[in-house]
């Protein structure tokens, strides 16, 4: 099977390596000379000793050499790292899955120090039958595994008036995918036995704000799960351990973390996350509440200010899409701020609000470019510009920002933050 470029990716390849391999040995003695004796057609250093053994690191860590792959924060952007956030390196990250310990933190009271043998769920309220579950009574129930994307509503909230951040991780680093484990909230409340007149169920976690959302018993009863695992081991203390709530779609906020208590009632409660935070301010001075769903968005990740062009002629951009009410079905990607679009290619796997990734070829020869993405979803829902958002939003918003956005490319290869609505 053959797609549209690999002719012009196997040509470029072709001439590159018929232009360079006359001279390959005498530039390759050239540059070891003048940079090390560990590069061809010198033996390097690291294939004339013994390794490491193993053991030496009984819980694996990443290269020394990947220092640049890191959790990054905004100093200025809150009072207190206690209450704060550090954002994902989308710029650095391949496939779909976000390493747990590169998942963005959002907390807001820090960390707890929890002993998993002293946290209990307890589930009350409108139900007949209560319960205060241990963790080993949690891992008893039937389990399900699914990967799914967590995103703060506030991604991209900076960049409302026009572009501040110089960094991919900071306009978009606040998303982050895994695979979580648990069990499905509706088997829980199924223990319970919800009473009719329970329409809504409140979540509060153990952390030092008691961090809580109010969210509708039709959702919980849907696809939440109450997670233990990410990735394959418990969750980190940072992600939410030892028991988290994953809403698949919703605010990231209502995923509670560190999780105690569920209780069912006829009502939303009306906490302080759900009134004087996390509400959409609009132009005419009314607040929207409850605006759950993180809406279709999309970047391109390969080319941005952290990943400027080194060189001229074939590249493959790469990005990635999602969606909080359900698949990607297509992405497509402009290189002249919107005036044409190219359809990209969806790689790997597909799946219901979970990171989607992208790519198209692209020949660059040089010239100044303006690089869009747009996703559309199973829906059929297109993400906005940004003049489209705006009209209805306005500019005084700070959540649920997923317009189109643009990477200006220099003549030089360097990239730029802009907004072209």
């Amino acid at each position: 099977m053959t797609f549209a470029g690999d002719s012009s990716r196997r040509k470029f390849f072709k001439r590159a390596g018929v232009a360079a391999g006359s001279a390959l040995l005498t530039a390759n003695q050239i540059w070891a000379a003048e940079h090390g004796e560990n590069l061809p057609p010198n033996i390097p250093s690291w294939m004339q000793q013994v390794g490491t053994g193993v053991g030496a690191a009984p819980y694996g860590s990443p290269s020394e050499y990947e220092k640049d792959a890191i959790r990054r924060t905004v100093p200025w952007l809150t009072a207190t790292p206690i209450s704060s956030v550090s954002f994902s390196p989308l710029q650095s990250l391949q496939g779909i899955i976000t390493p747990s310990s590169l998942h963005f933190e959002r907390h807001h009271s820090g960390i707890p120090n929890i002993d998993p043998a002293e946290h209990r769920l307890m589930i009350h309220g409108l139900c007949g039958n209560p319960l205060v579950l241990t963790m080993d009574d949690l891992v008893r129930f039937p389990s399900v595994s699914e990967i799914r994307f967590i995103e703060c509503p506030a991604n991209g909230g900076m960049e409302w008036r026009g572009p501040q951040m110089e960094a991919l991780q900071f306009t978009h680093g606040m998303i982050s995918c895994s695979e979580w484990t648990g069990v499905r909230l509706s088997t829980l409340l199924a223990e319970v036995g919800v009473d009719p007149k329970a329409k809504w169920v409140l979540a509060e976690g153990a952390d030092g704000a008691a961090m809580a959302r109010s969210i509708p018993l039709d959702k919980a009863l849907d696809d939440v799960i109450v997670a233990y695992a990410q990735n394959g081991e418990r969750i980190r203390p940072e992600q939410g351990y030892p028991l988290r709530l994953v809403n698949p779609g919703w605010e990231g906020n209502t995923s509670i973390k560190w999780l105690r208590r569920l209780e069912l009632g006829e009502k939303p409660w009306h906490l302080r996350e759900e009134t004087s935070k996390y509400t959409d301010l609009m132009p005419d001075g009314r607040a929207r509440q409850f605006t759950w769903v993180q809406e279709t968005n999309s970047v391109v990740t390969s080319v941005c200010p952290e990943n400027s062009l080194k060189s001229r002629g074939y590249h493959e951009l790469e990005g990635v899409a999602w969606s909080g009410r359900g698949k990607i079905k297509q992405v497509d990607v402009s290189f002249d701020g919107g005036f044409s679009w190219k359809e990209a290619k969806l790689k790997g796997l597909v799946l219901d609000k979970a990171l989607t990734r992208f790519s198209v070829d692209w020949s660059w020869d040089g010239s100044p470019a303006l690089i869009q993405s747009r996703a559309i979803d199973d829906t059929g829902y297109v993400q906005p510009t940004l003049s489209q958002l705006r009209e209805v939003r306005g500019v005084n918003s700070i959540y649920h920002k997923n317009s189109i956005h643009t990477w200006q490319v220099l003549a030089t290869g360097e990239v730029k933050n802009v907004q072209n609505t």
